[in-house]
This record gives C-alpha cells, sequence and structure tokens, in this order.
C-alpha cells in the first residue's frame, strides 16, 4: 500500500497529548488543506471556530462533557455548519435564502464534515492526533453563547488536535462486504457477518491495552441506538432559522 492508504488505516482517536503547542503556521496550512475538501455546489458551507481564550474552553469542556481531553489538548476547534455567509453571498445578488427546505441544511451539515474529516487527514499526515468530539451537541445552544454564534450557524462537533501522549491500537471496522454492495442492496448477509464481527471485537475489547471490557459491535450499537438522544436538537436547529420541511 502506498503512504496515503497507510495513514488512512491508522487513525485512532487521540486522548491524551504531550504539553507541546502547535504553531500557527502549521494550524494555517492543515486548514487551507482541508479547504479543498469536496463542496456541493462549492458553496463551502462551514466555519471553524479555534479556541484559545482559557475560560471558554474550560466552559466547552464541561459543557461538551469532555473535559479530559480537552484540558490535554493544546487546539481545540469547533466546526459549525455555516449558511450565514451565503446569506450575505445571497444579499450581494438581491435574493435570499430558503432555509426551510432540507436539503439545503444537509449540504451545509455535509459540507463540513468533508471539511473536517479533511482536516483530520491533514493533521495527522503531519503526526498529530485528533478526536472528534460529538459531546458540543450535549449543550449547543450555551455553547453558541459562548463562541457567539448567530443564527444560521450551528456547531456540530469538536476536535481536539495535539502530538499524541499514547499509543492507541487501531479498532478493527467491519469487513469490506457488510458495506459493499453489487447493484442491489443485500441485508441477507448481515446475521452470519455480524456474528463474526462480534467475535472479532469481543477478542478486540479484551485485549486492548487500556480500557479492557467485555463487549461486542452489536451490543454497542444497541446501546447506542435504542434509547432517545440529544432530543433538544430539533429545537434547537429550528431556534437557529432553520424550520425543515
Amino acid at each position: 500500500m502506498n503512504s496515503t492508504l497507510n495513514l488512512l488505516r491508522s487513525h485512532t482517536s487521540i486522548r491524551n497529548y504531550k504539553k507541546e503547542s502547535i504553531s500557527p503556521e502549521d494550524l494555517k496550512k492543515m486548514l487551507i488543506s482541508a479547504q479543498y475538501a469536496a463542496s456541493s455546489n462549492f458553496v463551502q458551507a462551514y466555519s471553524v471556530i479555534q479556541i484559545t481564550d482559557p475560560e471558554k474552553k474550560e466552559a466547552i469542556a464541561t459543557l461538551s462533557k469532555n473535559s479530559r481531553q480537552i484540558d490535554s489538548a493544546p487546539v481545540l476547534l469547533l466546526f459549525c455548519a455555516d449558511m450565514k455567509r451565503l446569506e450575505y453571498a445571497c444579499k450581494v445578488q438581491g435574493t435570499s435564502i430558503e432555509h426551510k427546505i432540507l436539503e439545503n441544511f444537509l449540504v451545509a451539515v455535509i459540507d463540513t464534515a468533508l471539511f473536517a474529516q479533511n482536516f483530520a487527514v491533514a493533521a495527522e499526515s503531519q503526526k498529530y492526533g485528533i478526536c472528534y468530539i460529538g459531546g458540543v451537541r450535549n449543550n449547543p445552544e450555551d455553547i453558541s453563547r459562548v463562541i457567539g454564534l448567530p443564527d444560521k450557524v450551528i456547531p456540530l462537533f469538536g476536535m481536539t488536535v495535539g502530538i499524541p501522549d499514547e499509543n492507541q491500537s487501531v479498532k478493527p471496522r467491519l469487513p469490506v462486504h457488510a458495506i459493499l454492495h453489487e447493484n442491489v442492496y443485500n441485508e441477507e448477509k448481515y446475521d452470519e457477518l455480524l456474528n463474526q464481527y462480534d467475535s472479532q471485537l469481543e477478542d478486540y475489547y479484551g485485549n486492548r491495552a487500556t480500557n479492557q471490557k467485555k463487549s461486542n459491535w452489536t451490543k454497542e450499537m444497541s446501546d447506542f441506538l435504542s434509547v432517545p438522544r440529544r432530543e433538544h436538537m430539533k429545537s434547537f436547529v429550528n431556534s437557529k432559522g432553520f424550520y425543515l420541511k
């Protein structure tokens, strides 16, 4: 495999970082590289907020319930779906955005995710570690106030960045034939396939260097998806001016 494929297959989430800063030049270089991600109709509907103020960083750590990794990281970024800048673009042309259309909202969310993943790969190519922080959606309204987000801008997730101070083993992914279907969707393969994958994950969880546990993939997914989570997000999205239909 070439170096790019090796890099992509080596991703792990890093939650402990060395007490070493990232230079502004390095950070800017990675952000510029991230901007070359694909973008639907070139809308580039994202913004990223770098948190350098210690009080704001501590507030976000508490509100997202991720104090351990945020306190450890030299860089904290918040990735936001951003239609505000596009409102200004439309104003130049004497038009306005149709914010009630779900498709426009999905474009902003997808654009932000693609941008963030490009940044993650850029960071890892420079030997930095990263960890996504979905916990930002635990308290998106309060976090929006902390960083002064206007309407039409939604914090989707955070990301910590720094030099890793831990060694994590790569978690085995689903086998490719679980996600690849040819011509038609085939759900008949799942019973056998998931049983095999559960055995593989049980071995991984039981033998990894830290945080060992007795579990498997279907149990983890059942625990995660069988209860309501972050039910406040719908009203929050509405409050930011996205009345979706």
